[in-house]
């Protein structure tokens, strides 16, 4: 029960600070950056009709079509979203305005918008939208789901070119991109780890330097050379930042010749990492 309260009250915030953020910066500037809420302000600028009126009309036929296509499971996270953040744009929408400057309002309201629906997604939400509407896309015709996303955002935001100007649509898409870069940070933070994977003749010596010196732990994997089809061990052990150079001065001291491969990784759960709660 303590959990389900904890993740009702983040979609709440969440919904709150995203009819913020786009009733303060990007419905005065504009700023359609995709989605429904974007159609919202194009329709707001060619119709009149007020944006959550518009997005409550768009929003209800795709949850009742996302509820058939992908189960009840599915429909009964994002039903709150779909419900309640039309109703706080509405109750929002005479917010005064900081800003006429559509730069401004695209970062600012690309922040705020990232901002809240990081926090939605965190509680197991969503405020359905054209993610549904390309969620339902990629179940009937197969195109990938990344695609389906790119062809309504980019519509939306195409057609704020001729709906406003081409100006207000650049704008637009900067916006779309700082939502993006926003809702990352929310769901991933700046704590960003590494996992490395070491190839290398002396593997038992360089496992246990990592093991005690490092005092990190790291799993063993079996591989073959492309070419010689040789069997050999990879190592492959996660660390935080701060210890990268560490690991490579470690390694290059046992075997210089060592084969070292370091990527990023968004998020490690675990001992040692971060624990999900």
């Amino acid at each position: 029960m303590k959990k389900a309260m904890w993740n009702l009250a983040q979609v709440l915030l969440g919904s709150v600070i995203v009819a913020l953020s786009f009733n303060m910066f990007m419905v005065p500037n504009g700023i359609a950056s995709g989605g429904v809420s974007g159609i919202s302000i194009l329709i707001h600028e060619v119709l009149g009709i007020m944006p959550a009126i518009t997005q409550w009309a768009l929003n209800i036929p795709l949850f009742i079509g996302g509820v058939i296509m992908l189960g009840k499971k599915f429909g009964a996270k994002t039903a709150l979203g779909t419900i309640l953040l039309p109703f706080i744009v509405l109750l929002t929408a005479n917010i005064p305005v900081p800003t006429d400057n559509p730069l401004l309002g695209a970062i600012y309201g690309g922040i705020g918008v990232g901002l809240g629906l990081g926090i939605v997604f965190r509680g197991g939400g969503s405020t359905g939208g054209l993610d549904l509407a390309a969620q339902i896309l990629h179940r009937l015709t197969g195109i990938p789901y990344s695609l389906a996303i790119v062809i309504f955002d980019g519509g939306v935001i195409i057609a704020a070119g001729f709906v406003f100007s081409p100006e207000i649509s650049l704008y637009a898409l900067i916006g779309l991109f700082v939502t993006s870069k926003t809702i990352d940070f929310v769901e991933n933070g700046l704590q960003l780890s590494k996992v490395a994977f070491i190839i290398s003749d002396h593997t038992e010596a360089i496992a246990e330097a990592i093991l005690h010196d490092l005092d990190r732990g790291l799993t063993r994997l079996d591989g073959h050379g492309g070419y010689t089809g040789e069997g050999r061990t990879v190592l492959m052990v996660v660390v935080g930042q701060n210890e990268v150079s560490k690991l490579k001065q470690l390694v290059r001291s046992i075997d210089g010749h060592a084969f070292v491969i370091i990527s990023n990784t968004a998020e490690v759960l675990g001992q040692g990492f971060k624990l999900e709660n």
